[in-house]
């Protein structure tokens, strides 16, 4: 199964309260390696954006009015998360947003069965810390320096580093392990073994016995 890392910036912290998505960005891996598939939408939430959310991500209202609205991407976006594991920093923010935008226009909730929550792994595995993207970020030396807003498709890049490094696991690169091992040794046995045994004519025994009575004693041994 795939992964899909995914991340939403919104208007606020409650959908109850009126706020909505204003942008979606997923990113998909396969074994964690990302395959270049990349989902990302800004979007139109129809309605004002609080100065506080502005300063998390930059996007002002007017900017937002001219991107498609949610209804008109959510297709688009169910199927390209569909059937893969989604990993989600505080999922349950994301997920109520989500799950409450698709309810509006009468589309299917996301199942959580497919969700890893990665806020819950940090927190299993730094009980009583901060366990904030960017505190993870920090603790595993990952570079922020590009986070100076509230960014979606590079906060699931970041999102991927960090559990990465959750997991205990190194950046996955080619994997060479998997070569057969029994082919290895079976290999190494036979440069062992099979070398070509030289049999020393009586002749050249001769002349070494000859070599060892009249040179040995010049050896300084």
């Amino acid at each position: 199964m795939n992964e899909i890392f995914l991340d939403t910036e919104t208007t606020g912290l409650s959908f109850k309260d009126g706020h909505k998505i204003v942008e979606i960005a997923c990113i998909e891996t396969k074994d964690l390696i990302p395959t270049k598939k990349v989902f990302h939408k800004l979007i139109n939430p129809k309605r004002d954006i609080p100065e506080e959310a502005f300063k998390v991500h930059g996007f002002s209202e007017d900017f937002l009015s001219s991107q498609e609205t949610f209804d008109r991407i959510a297709e688009e976006f169910l199927n390209f998360i569909k059937g893969k594991k989604l990993i989600i920093h505080n999922a349950n923010f994301d997920l109520s947003f989500l799950n409450g935008e698709l309810g509006l226009i009468k589309k299917e909730s996301i199942d959580k069965t497919f969700i890893v929550d990665s806020l819950e792994v940090a927190r299993n595995k730094f009980p009583g810390m901060s366990n904030s993207l960017d505190s993870l970020c920090k603790r595993f030396n990952i570079d922020i320096s590009r986070r100076v807003k509230h960014n979606a498709l590079l906060d699931c890049e970041l999102l991927r580093e960090v559990y990465i490094n959750l997991l205990d696991v190194k950046e996955p690169k080619l994997n060479l392990s998997s070569v057969d091992q029994e082919v290895m040794k079976a290999d190494s046995k036979e440069k062992i073994y099979n070398k070509t045994i030289l049999q020393v004519s009586e002749v050249e025994l001769k002349k070494h016995k000859e070599f060892l009575k009249s040179d040995l004693k010049k050896n300084f041994y």
